[in-house]
């Protein structure tokens, strides 16, 4: 697709668009105490950890210690928060490097002490569970949850997260062949839902574990409280995109991209790909935040039962370099991973001694 050919914009994004910056200039020009509440604050930034290998998927264990997956290497390692050491617990059987690899923690890991792993074989792109010794020093590689998802030169997708109903969500890219993003037939260019034995839930539109489709790469998904489903994705030259998942709906790839073109569900937010190019995104007091690679910043995004409510933030540019995953800690700060050491130089990763690294960023309250 030539996106400079695009002249055709969606008029229901260009409103959606509108809005946003009528409430982010309302927000500005009005302090009424009946207004919509001020976004959460930035109020502290601490380096958790350092010295890891192209560091992606990050979950974290009942006991309060994190699981850090590399990209590259498969290996898993184990951050205690209190002192920043880390160790392996093992390394997932079968990953070819380039890899993506989201790491989801069972939300009922007391019970089945399973940790979930995306992971590109040379084969396929595929999930695992993994089976955590009850020491959680070493795991079994248990059981393949769904496979059968093509791999190309990227666009792997690969983030994973658990809603508060258990479903399994999976993000998918179109392997850098845009036509399966809308195929029905194709795993590929979808946003997957699933049971953790990778059965199809009810809800699902239809007999598959497709839930949504024409993506390009879905890099980052969360939940808001009201259940609204928000999601990240790549961009291919103009605008990357944050979309709210609705079931059974097409959001447009390969015709269209961020506002241009006239097919599929608009996103609520663009950015420009030197502004962005976002991967993990996660939801806390009242906003998304998401990770800009090659924008180097994490983005706060004020939303509201699946709407903008307040124009983008963007905080730490420049500061830490390319960051790649946001999670919310058990005491509600949100962690972010850097992304220097994946060999993306090209794309704008200068690692420095110490990198990668895991921030622990505080938020004020709202």
């Amino acid at each position: 697709m030539c996106p400079h050919a695009k002249t055709a914009f969606r008029a229901t994004a260009v409103a959606i668009a509108t809005v946003t910056a009528i409430l982010g200039a309302a927000r500005a020009a009005s302090a009424q105490s009946d207004g919509p509440p001020e976004p959460a604050r930035i109020v502290a930034v601490t380096e958790i950890a350092h010295d890891l290998v192209s560091p992606w998927g990050l979950g974290f264990l009942p006991d309060g210690s994190a699981l850090v997956s590399s990209r590259d290497t498969g290996d898993i390692r184990r951050i205690d928060p209190a002192t920043g050491l880390h160790r392996s617990v093992g390394i997932v059987a079968d990953v070819v490097t380039g890899n993506d690899a989201g790491l989801p923690v069972s939300p009922r890991f007391a019970e089945d002490r399973t940790v979930f792993a995306y992971l590109t074989t040379a084969a396929d792109n595929r999930v695992v569970a993994l089976k955590f010794a009850e020491n959680l020093a070493s795991f079994a590689q248990a059981r393949v949850v769904i496979a059968g998802i093509a791999a190309g030169r990227g666009h792997q997708g690969g983030r994973l997260a658990f809603d508060r109903e258990g479903h399994l969500w999976v993000t998918t890219g179109d392997a850098n062949i845009p036509a399966l993003a809308p195929d029905p037939d194709s795993l590929n260019g979808k946003i997957l839902r699933i049971m953790p034995d990778g059965s199809i839930p009810a809800g699902n539109p239809g007999d598959s574990p497709i839930f949504s489709s024409g993506h390009r790469n879905v890099q980052g998904i969360t939940f808001g409280p009201d259940g609204s489903v928000y999601a990240s994705e790549f961009g291919e030259r103009t605008q990357d995109e944050v979309n709210v998942i609705l079931a059974g709906q097409d959001y447009g790839w390969p015709e269209s991209e961020g506002l241009q073109g006239s097919t599929g569900t608009p996103p609520i937010f663009t950015f420009a790909t030197t502004e962005a190019s976002p991967s993990g995104i996660a939801y806390a007091a009242g906003s998304l935040w998401m990770a800009g690679l090659r924008g180097q910043r994490l983005w706060q995004l004020p939303v509201s039962n699946g709407q903008p409510a307040g124009a983008p933030i963007a905080h730490l540019q420049g500061e830490f370099g390319r960051l790649r995953t946001v999670e919310v800690a058990p005491d509600g700060a949100l962690w972010v991973i850097t992304s220097e050491t994946d060999g993306f130089g090209w794309a704008g990763a200068t690692p420095t001694d110490g990198d990668d690294r895991v921030l622990r960023i505080e938020l004020s309250a709202r």
